[in-house]
């Protein structure tokens, strides 16, 4: 049973529900104001970051590739990803467990999902794009001109959305027994465990639905992979090897810490639910994956630095 704002609720309470609970980081609340602190540059320092990239590519026509044009979404969808979760986040750091409203909480699932899926369809675009620039470089071109990259694009945001309105409307047609989540954001798992009666059926349609956004995306990208790594190997000069992998396994690590940390949330049953491990795990793929991504796939890049220098000259004139 649990207060707040002066009502209590508990499971056994069946009523229509209006309002959840966000309990946050009530595990450590000596840490809280630490927490808060470190969560709140992280967040400043990924969303600068992001943004600086696509003022960069923006700004430098140099930069006019399917490479950077794909950059550019992956920026935008982790400066909203983020911001769906993290400010809310920080409120709750300060103030405690705070309520939000059924509709709040459904809108909040929806763009986390939304942005969360689109980027896994985007990482999958960005692997075919690497593949076709290692392993077919003469029709690049070609294969990959600008009404190919945009539509790409335009798949992975409508991958997204669809996913994103099938677990959010389907989540939020069961009936609710208690409005307390044990999370910081309104995350499905922690959601079945306050849905009245037997949620096989839903846990089942869940794990199916990750599967196809997780799953599909990453097996093209292990695929498109599997194929640069083999033109790789194949490469005569041992600079041009040494730079493909460079680039390749820099992708590669982003891929990994991205859906392997979804893949822990998504699929498993509910059975196996653990609040303080799946918080931990949740924060890995909503606050760290979106500040290693600016760092991994571009500002360590040298075109990104020429870029950088050019944007600094025409910011800052002499």
């Amino acid at each position: 049973m649990h207060r707040h704002s002066g009502k209590i609720w508990s499971k056994e309470n069946s009523t229509a529900v209006t309002e959840f609970v966000l309990l946050g980081f009530t595990e450590s609340p000596g840490l809280h104001i630490l927490f808060f602190a470190l969560l709140l540059s992280l967040y400043i320092i990924t969303l600068l970051a992001n943004i600086l990239i696509i003022l960069i590519v923006k700004a430098d026509p140099m930069l006019n590739t399917p490479m950077y044009f794909f950059l550019v979404h992956l920026s935008f969808l982790e400066v909203c990803y983020t911001t769906v979760t993290i400010p809310n986040m920080l409120e709750n750091l300060l103030s405690g467990p705070k309520a939000i409203s059924i509709v709040g909480c459904a809108m909040q699932m929806f763009f986390f999902l939304f942005f969360g899926d689109a980027e896994c369809f985007l990482l999958a675009a960005m692997a075919f794009d690497r593949y076709v620039a290692i392993c077919h470089p003469l029709r690049y071109t070609i294969i990959m001109r600008k009404s190919v990259s945009a539509k790409l694009v335009g798949i992975t945001y409508l991958c997204g959305a669809a996913i994103g309105l099938v677990h959010t409307t389907s989540t939020f047609h069961l009936p609710f027994c208690g409005v307390v989540i044990n999370h910081f954001f309104c995350e499905i798992q922690p959601l079945l465990e306050l849905v009245c009666g037997d949620t096989f059926l839903n846990e089942v349609r869940i794990i199916g639905v990750a599967m196809l956004a997780s799953m599909m995306p990453f097996l093209l990208i292990v695929l498109s992979y599997i194929r640069i790594l083999y033109t790789i190997l194949a490469m005569p000069s041992s600079e041009s090897r040494q730079k493909a992998f460079s680039t390749c396994s820099s992708h590669l690590v982003v891929v990994t810490l991205f859906f392997g940390a979804g893949s822990s949330i998504y699929l498993k049953p509910k059975s196996s639910y653990n609040p303080s491990v799946d918080k931990f795990l949740s924060l890995s793929y909503t606050v760290v994956t979106p500040l290693l991504n600016p760092i991994i796939y571009s500002l360590r890049n040298k075109e990104m630095k020429n870029g950088l220098r050019k944007l600094w000259k025409k910011t800052l004139p002499m």
